[in-house]
């Protein structure tokens, strides 16, 4: 080697390992320095946004109970579909068909009272005073006997959706009191993925947007995105985002973890090793690269995307000769000496 020249790294005989990254030309020129470079082409690129979520059935319904009493039978058992107005359970009536009788009774009563006021009144030997009273008396029978009704259908508690009944159910004999449920009932036509997205990313999301869903059991569906919230999380400010996912086969299954991939414009970028980047003074991830005129120039970066092969970029002019090997060496404004690899990246 000779006296003028100093070589940062080295290789040996039969060193394969990456040529030395940066080189001085001459002692008369210190600051000028030989650097690796490649031509870097955009290209279209179809960009996805991510979201990690699980599926939900749109209809999940825990159909409860409206009145105290013993369940008596259950006509449907856990996994069978079943339409709205099927009868999941059949509470004890007690009293009720009793009660039922004796509000038909005192109304049947109370509508003979009135009509033979009614006809007196008519015919002047009865005061409108009694008519009203009586009358008064048949409509207050006539609520006691729907109250008395209606208590009694709430012994039959039916499904208000068409779907599938969820295990467990209510055991038979069980006394249920108002509020508590007999049974659930999901409707898996259709399902949701749901997911969270930040805030920074939100306004890439629009309603009937496509949206492929993958699956941890390994099956793969698409869908369209039917609901972005309106506010975000308070404590992830993130924003809940739901995706409709057409289940007619009903193999699409509530609460399985899944991966949501929203398609995005297609935009120009640049795809390299992550290798390449690297930081300017102020702290900016970017590129060094070189300008026709061999001058070091920084090119501040955003990466949008990647794999374990590289990064997508976006900031890049469409075609850019980027320092590949001795990129830390230089600093913006600096003239190189810049040596292009053999083969042309792209």
């Amino acid at each position: 080697m000779s006296s003028g020249s100093v070589v940062i790294g080295g290789q040996g005989e039969n060193d394969q390992s990456v040529p030395p990254p940066a080189t001085r030309i001459s002692a008369e020129n210190e600051e000028t320095f030989s650097v690796r470079v490649a031509k870097f082409h955009s290209q279209m690129r179809e960009a996805y946004l991510e979201l990690r979520g699980r599926t939900e059935a749109d209809a999940k319904v825990e159909v409860r109970a409206e009145t105290t009493a013993r369940v008596a039978k259950r006509p449907v058992k856990e996994g069978q579909q079943v339409k709205p107005g099927d009868l999941l359970c059949v509470l004890d009536r007690g009293a009720r068909e009793a009660r039922v009788l004796q509000a038909n009774a005192l109304l049947a009563q109370a509508q003979l009272d009135f009509e033979a006021a009614d006809q007196l009144s008519g015919k002047g030997f009865a005061a409108n005073n009694r008519v009203a009273a009586l009358k008064a008396a048949r409509d207050a029978a006539q609520a006691e006997l729907r109250e008395a009704e209606i208590e009694l259908e709430r012994t039959e508690i039916r499904s208000p959706v068409e779907g599938v009944v969820e295990s467990p159910m209510v055991e038979m004999g069980t006394i249920l009191t108002a509020g508590q449920t007999c049974a659930t009932v999901v409707d898996p036509n259709p399902m949701l993925a749901i997911g969270t997205i930040s805030e920074t990313n939100i306004g890439k999301v629009y309603i009937g947007q496509p949206a492929e869903v993958k699956l941890v059991t390994g099956q793969s569906v698409r869908g369209t995105v039917r609901y972005i919230a309106p506010s975000a999380d308070p404590d992830t400010r993130t924003f809940r985002v739901e995706v409709l996912i057409p289940n007619e086969d009903a193999k699409v299954l509530d609460g399985v973890t899944a991966l949501t991939r929203l398609k995005l414009a297609a935009q120009k970028a640049h795809f390299m090793s992550p290798a390449y980047l690297t930081l300017n003074d102020s702290g900016i991830v970017g590129l060094r690269g070189v300008d026709e005129n061999n001058r070091v120039v920084f090119y501040p970066v955003e990466v949008i995307g990647g794999d374990r092969d590289g990064v997508w970029l976006t900031g890049l002019p469409d075609t850019a000769t980027i320092i590949v090997v001795g990129q830390d060496y230089v600093s913006a404004g600096k003239q190189v000496d810049p040596v292009f690899e053999s083969l042309e990246v792209n």
